[in-house]
């Protein structure tokens, strides 16, 4: 977490807040928190809830509600941003679209060996000081590391890769969030960040591909709470939000998929009125 926030401190755009999504960390997160919020000069508000299992959906929305910014973008506590992530984000943010940006996977020997300089020189993102040490998880991510912006458009223009809403990178307008109602909290690891993007997907709002223009550093670990009977589960929520293929529902007058769950972050069905917010950043 401090080397993510590092990060945050460390970026080209600066008006922003920082909201810590907090699924149950003790007191000593908390205070780490509070120390960081003086010495890396960020607007931070801390979300917390108590620890009972995974529950990052439930969290994120609770912080979802409570952020003071129009526009969010959203990534997790083990991805260390970019200097120019947040820039990049707002640079690509439109009305009716959602930005899905990318990673460069580091191997989890390089974790420990990260320091708080180094993010804020950005060694993070320099192919040699990671081909030193070996550091890249996937050779083919070398491609996101470019620092021209003209080949970066290209490389997402070119991209077979489909945008998705990814956990650990992306952003959209806080009004779409509310609209679609936030994560399904019934979501736990892993994937449970997609549902999100196919209901934003039925919603109208369309995906913007910037994984090779908003990059972020996710370093590798364990993941012991990974739990093939939640995976399976997730499966089945997403498929029946992705509802039935649009040559069948022509001929058959069938749903589209949904675009609200009731399990989010207003527990039953849609209102009848929802509230707009603004417009700026």
């Amino acid at each position: 977490m401090e080397l993510t926030l590092r990060g945050y401190s460390a970026q080209t755009y600066g008006e922003f807040e920082v909201v810590v999504a907090d699924d149950g960390s003790g007191p000593a997160t908390h205070d780490r928190i509070e120390q960081l919020r003086a010495s890396a000069g960020l607007t931070i508000a801390h979300v917390w809830q108590e620890d009972d299992g995974f529950r990052k959906c439930r969290i994120l929305n609770r912080a979802i509600a409570q952020a003071r910014g129009d526009y969010l973008v959203l990534s997790d506590g083990d991805c260390i941003p970019r200097e120019d992530f947040v820039e990049a984000h707002a640079r690509l943010a439109r009305r009716g679209h959602f930005v899905s940006g990318g990673r460069v996977r580091l191997a989890r020997e390089v974790g420990p060996r990260i320091a708080g300089d180094d993010v804020l020189t950005g060694l993070p993102f320099d192919e040699s000081w990671l081909r030193a040490r070996r550091a890249l998880f996937r050779r083919r991510d070398r491609r996101k590391l470019t620092r021209s912006r003209r080949r970066a458009m290209w490389l997402d223009r070119l991209t077979t890769t489909r945008a998705t809403w990814n956990g650990h990178n992306a952003s959209a307008w806080k009004t779409d969030l509310l609209r679609v109602n936030g994560f399904d909290e019934r979501m736990t690891y892993p994937v449970e960040d997609r549902e999100l993007g196919e209901r934003l997907r039925n919603a109208g709002v369309r995906p913007v591909q910037a994984r090779h223009r908003a990059v972020c550093a996710h370093v590798e670990h364990d993941r012991p709470w990974l739990d093939p009977e939640a995976q399976a589960r997730n499966e089945r929520l997403r498929a029946e939000t992705r509802g039935v293929p649009r040559p069948l529902r022509i001929f058959q007058g069938l749903s589209r998929g949904r675009d609200w769950t009731e399990h989010g972050i207003h527990k039953g069905p849609r209102p009848a009125e929802s509230v707009g917010l603004g417009t700026h950043m």
